[in-house]
């Protein structure tokens, strides 16, 4: 077993981690509002907004692929903007696969959270209104604690969907080692290369590393809603 750990070279998947661990964290902080403006409104942009936010789902990789090759190159608004101030280039660097992660992932964080919103308890919004209670307040102190499974399944769900990004992550940061040569990219090569044992090997984990996290998300939501139905846990 302990020669079984020893094979493995880890740096691709403590790479995965801190991408998806950065990644889920700006995509919560941004999607927050988002999500409750989609629960909120009833303007007639919200079937546009909701369009965009979950397009990434059906484009290929390879699509959005090129485009955020596009959008973060050197000569791009975006691309100038992180050269001249922070004299750093987003193409084939962790930064750049940050920044195309958030808009990969973005549908994951959103839709989870927008569900969450919109299956409260109208009157215990409105209550939180007449109480004088703002949008953002009642957001914060009615919503969100009331809404811990959704919270759970964008946030773990985000989280190893960027853990398991291939095309856009290899179109954007190719493969650098210990800065942008991630589990997916690392299992390519091997594949490329007929080294079939390691690939097998690296599989292996990124399986069982899912699966953990799709398990727990599914006991955490089983467990909520026996509390609330007043079942035992």
């Amino acid at each position: 077993m302990l020669e079984f750990f020893n094979t493995i070279v880890w740096t691709p998947f403590l790479l995965s981690f801190k991408l998806a661990g950065i990644t889920t964290l700006l995509l919560f902080v941004c999607s927050l509002p988002l999500a409750w403006y989609l629960s909120q409104t009833h303007s007639k942009i919200k079937p546009l907004l909701e369009a965009l936010t979950a397009l990434p789902i059906v484009l290929p990789p390879s699509v959005l692929g090129f485009y955020m090759l596009i959008l973060l190159s050197p000569t791009s608004i975006i691309g100038t903007f992180f050269k001249d101030v922070f004299d750093t280039q987003l193409l084939f660097s962790f930064t750049g696969l940050v920044i195309a992660s958030c808009f990969y992932s973005l549908p994951f964080m959103v839709q989870p959270l927008q569900s969450g919103f919109e299956s409260l308890n109208k009157r215990m919004l409105e209550a939180s209104y007449i109480s004088g209670k703002s949008q953002w307040v009642t957001m914060f102190k009615v919503a969100l604690p009331n809404m811990k499974p959704a919270l759970v399944t964008a946030v773990i769900i985000t989280f190893a969907h960027t853990v398991g990004e291939f095309g856009v992550v290899l179109m954007v940061g190719g493969s650098i080692s210990g800065e942008t040569k991630v589990a997916s990219v690392a299992i390519y090569e091997m594949v490329e290369i007929m080294d079939y044992t390691s690939a097998h090997i690296y599989s292996a984990v990124m399986i069982a590393m899912s699966f953990v996290v799709l398990l727990s998300v599914y006991i955490f939501n089983h467990r909520q809603r026996y509390r609330v139905g007043g079942m035992p846990s």
